[in-house]
């Protein structure tokens, strides 16, 4: 891979996975709730999740989605439905003690298979594969994607839940606790509207020609995905 090119997805990696979207605020409500050492199945349960999906993408499944349309539309009304629940049971959360159960954070399990239905995680994998793989060295370059999103995406999401953390103690008097989730349960919600973007079928015909296309015309830049 090019020197430019690398740098480049280097500048991809750490914005999608350093900005805000359901994965990194559910781990900084995490944190501000149960903490870092109880978040960090969780943490590693979406680094897991996600390493699995880029696979499945290299080995063609960006290919079998674009041809049946119906499986993203069940994706997206899947993720839609899942989050808008996580979003209800962390609002709530009002006060630890009385909520111990609704505080939990997910198992690592539960963060691995929710990236099958996060349409932010679709959108950063399909987008990075489909732009920094390269046909000829098609093994050498995905092995470079995975790598770039575990080295610099799993302390990334990690610095949001400990910033949650951070914030644990000052929370957790009067009702800051319960304003903190309601406010992280509307941005949860509110994230579904820049990341259900998702067109795998575009991603599939990008990875088929240059390996770095520009934007299409009426469509926005990969970056805007994440504002």
């Amino acid at each position: 891979m090019p020197a430019e090119q690398f740098v480049a997805l280097i500048g991809f990696v750490a914005v999608m996975t350093g900005t805000p979207g359901p994965n990194n605020l559910m781990l900084m409500a995490s944190g501000a709730n149960a903490g870092f050492r109880r978040s960090l199945p969780h943490i590693l349960g979406i680094a897991f999740g996600c390493q699995v999906m880029l696979l499945c993408v290299a080995l063609g499944l960006g290919s079998l989605l674009s041809r049946f349309p119906e499986a993203v539309t069940a994706l997206r009304i899947g993720g839609a439905l899942y989050l808008l629940y996580l979003a209800w049971r962390l609002a709530r959360t009002r006060h630890l003690k009385q909520d111990h159960r609704d505080a939990r954070p997910l198992t690592f399990a539960q963060a691995a298979l929710f990236q099958w239905v996060n349409p932010k995680a679709w959108m950063m994998i399909l987008t990075g594969m489909a732009t920094f793989t390269q046909p000829a060295h098609f093994t050498a370059s995905v092995t470079l994607v995975a790598g770039a999103f575990l080295i610099i995406g799993l302390p990334l999401i990690s610095a949001w839940n400990l910033f949650g953390a951070a914030l644990k103690s000052r929370l957790h008097q009067g009702h800051r606790l319960a304003v903190f989730n309601r406010a992280m349960a509307l941005l949860l919600v509110a994230s579904l509207y820049p990341t259900f973007g998702i067109q795998p079928g575009h991603a599939d015909e990008r990875e088929q020609t240059s390996p770095a296309p520009a934007p299409e015309p009426g469509r926005p830049p990969w970056w805007m995905s994440v504002m």
